[in-house]
């Protein structure tokens, strides 16, 4: 069974989906589809394995209805609950969590957190694709590495004021014994 993308009514490009899940996204006979092996895109009628999708045979229907809630639940989530919600995606957070300290304090480690803007960038690909378990797993990952950059980041600030402080104490200290030195 081949796997399709199809356009959608926005002109958005979405896949890949089995024939079954191409029945519950609801396409329509003329929404344009493509699989591997095919030179371009075509409506979805003219596609032989996806022209049942369309007769109304009502076994076909049935046994595909059936076939594709099956899927879905097996997948991590029931239809009845209808769609679920996108996962936090941590896109903004990571991107902030890698730029703005390595702007502060040109701290190299800041760049870790470019494993949290890729993984923040897969959620929304993984649930668009219907994979909402890969979706919720890379939320996760994305979540946890900008957490560890964000912490990365507080440290090596917390160290360049340490730093700073030190040195003022150091400088003070040095006048304070010249001082004593020349009384």
């Amino acid at each position: 069974m081949n796997r399709y993308f199809y356009i959608d009514t926005y002109g958005k490009q979405k896949g890949t989906f089995s024939p079954e899940e191409l029945r519950m996204e609801q396409i329509r006979k003329e929404t344009l589809v493509w699989t591997q092996g095919m030179e371009q895109w075509k409506p979805a009628v003219e596609v032989e394995e996806l022209a049942p999708l369309f007769t109304g045979d009502a076994a076909f229907v049935a046994q595909q209805q059936v076939a594709s809630h099956d899927q879905v639940q097996h997948a991590g989530y029931s239809t009845a609950a209808g769609t679920q919600q996108m996962p936090k995606s941590w896109l903004v957070e990571s991107i902030l969590v890698t730029i703005l300290p390595f702007l502060l304090c040109s701290s190299f480690l800041s760049l870790l957190g470019i494993i949290a803007i890729v993984y923040a960038a897969q959620v929304e690909s993984f649930f668009n694709r219907g994979d909402y378990a890969a979706a919720v797993e890379a939320s996760r990952a994305a979540g946890k590495w900008t957490r560890i950059a964000m912490w990365i980041a507080i440290g090596w600030v917390l160290l360049i004021i340490i730093a700073i402080i030190l040195i003022f104490v150091f400088v003070g200290s040095m006048a304070g014994l010249s001082e004593l030195l020349n009384s």
